[in-house]
């Protein structure tokens, strides 16, 4: 499989590229590390390395988190007036807008997706967080509360009310799948709610972070409310985990890197939020609209290389209409255009790298060895040798690793049902709870397995459909509470009650 090297169309992008290195943003500075350590970032499609970027360590998070608290306690941030906050997080939504092309490109480059995902999904939702949020800093009030207290002086009365107050040092860790937009739910809301953030991109897909920040500076962020921090995430991750100066993580990956976040979080019992893992069911039931669920199905687990947290990896069919449902998602498996992301035809890029591109291959070896059968794809392409290729698998043991573990690629394993009792029970067979789909045209049914499938989300007749204003998150070991949605700022508030005599 031949890819060839591609160049960004955007002149800002190819400049950008050009710089030798890029540095840490540190109390509104750009600047090396203090081992003077750099990380070649890598286009995975070509294996070229695209750029240079800090290798930090934890002095040089003590320093980020220094210059987040400082910039958190002399209150200039936190006591800004709502509506100019407000203004500012509007400002960043524009000029994300203004840079869209650019930021498209360089995370097509580095993270290796097609182009339209990052240019006409991901980065436009990312600059609506920040508009979202943007309306929420002048919505943030607490309550006047009515109290049965009975004990105060003679001719003196209670007053209680409730404040909400900005938690205070936030570590946003993100992940490599979603870059920007990963980026933008955290930071958003993080900011509206008055927190200051350190944020620690994923090593493998750094460039967007590190260009954003150049954004925020230019929006007239103050220096240290927003500082970004490159580097292993068994360093700095591990590092903002466990800081006695961080206040709050919010975190998305997988759960294994979860739970060593809560226990580095354990030492000051700092608050966490946990966007994680996923095994997430799809369901097409007998009256379904075939041609809706095959494609829907299809979009469900091959967008993004399946490199989603939601993606649709299980995907269960009512036994009357399997082969149909199988050879039509074999159909569109086997059209799909692999390539450079940069490539106008392709419609499916790399892996992010060859390590989770031999990881995900790896699982399909071992789902054919243990005699499941290999409708489709399976191989593994490419010149660095990132590709996989669509693949889909039935007669799959449902203990196997395939089936129960999250493969985080381009494959789907389908199994027959004949009931519904027998589907919610096989949907929910599983450690996690991040969402699922129901495809039907029976409102009694749509309403029944939506009820009863433990999912933080559950779409019917779609998949993987987003909008700022709907809550994300898990049941069970899929995370712990939610990210977008009204709610969301509440993740970066603490509430104070005040109780008076007067």
């Amino acid at each position: 499989m031949h890819i060839e090297i591609l160049t960004p169309a955007q002149p800002a992008a190819r400049e950008w590229l050009r710089k030798p290195r890029h540095q840490l943003l540190i109390n509104g500075q750009w600047v090396d590390p203090a081992g003077g350590q750099y990380l070649p970032t890598i286009n995975p499609a070509t294996g070229e390395v695209l750029a240079q970027i800090a290798a930090a360590d934890a002095g040089d998070v003590d320093r980020a988190v220094a210059a987040a608290r400082q910039a958190f306690d002399d209150g200039a941030w936190r006591n800004m007036v709502p509506a100019a906050r407000a203004r500012l997080l509007w400002r960043i939504a524009d000029l994300i807008d203004a840079h869209i092309d650019e930021l498209s490109e360089l995370e097509t480059l580095d993270q290796g997706k097609a182009l339209y995902v990052g240019r006409w999904a991901e980065i436009p939702m990312a600059a609506e967080q920040f508009r979202f949020f943007a309306g929420m800093c002048t919505k943030v009030s607490g309550d006047t509360i009515p109290s049965s207290i009975n004990y105060q002086p003679a001719g003196k009365r209670i007053q209680a009310y409730t404040t909400k107050e900005p938690v205070g040092v936030v570590a946003a860790i993100t992940p490599w799948n979603s870059p920007l937009i990963m980026h933008a739910m955290k930071l958003a809301p993080a900011l509206a709610a008055g927190c200051t953030v350190v944020l620690k991109p994923a090593e493998e897909t750094s460039l967007t972070a590190l260009r954003l920040a150049e954004l925020l500076v230019e929006a007239g962020v103050p220096a240290g409310v927003v500082n970004v921090v490159t580097g292993l995430g068994s360093v700095v991750g591990a590092a903002l985990s466990a800081h006695k100066q961080v206040d709050k993580v919010a975190f998305t990956g997988s759960t294994q890197t979860g739970r060593a976040i809560l226990d580095g979080a354990k030492g000051n019992l700092k608050k966490v939020t946990l966007e994680l893992g996923g095994k997430s069911p799809v369901v097409i039931m007998p009256d379904a609209d075939l041609d809706a669920a095959i494609a829907g199905a299809a979009n469900a687990i091959f967008f993004n290389g399946g490199q989603v947290c939601v993606a649709g990896s299980r995907l269960y069919v009512h036994r009357s209409i399997f082969d149909k449902v199988v050879g039509g998602m074999a159909d569109i498996a086997r059209t799909i255009r692999l390539g450079h992301g940069l490539s106008p035809d392709t419609q499916m890029g790399p892996l992010v790298s060859k390590r989770q591109a031999d990881r995900v291959k790896a699982y399909i070896d071992q789902a054919v060895a243990d005699g499941a059968t290999l409708v489709c794809g399976g191989g593994q392409k490419g010149p660095a040798g990132t590709f996989i290729e669509p693949t889909i698998i039935t007669g799959a043991d449902p203990k196997s690793a395939i089936v129960c573990e999250e493969v985080f690629g381009p494959v789907v394993v389908v199994a027959p049902f004949d009931d519904v009792a027998e589907v919610v029970a096989a949907a929910n067979d599983t450690e996690f709870g991040l969402a699922a789909s129901v495809w039907t045209q029976d409102l009694s049914a749509a309403s029944r397995l939506s009820a009863d499938i433990r999912a933080g989300t559950v779409w019917v007749n779609c998949h993987s459909f987003w909008d700022v204003a709907l809550p994300i998150g898990g049941f069970k070991q899929s995370g712990w509470g939610r990210e977008s949605g009204v709610g969301a700022i509440e993740n970066y508030l603490e509430v104070k009650t005040v109780c008076m005599v007067v």
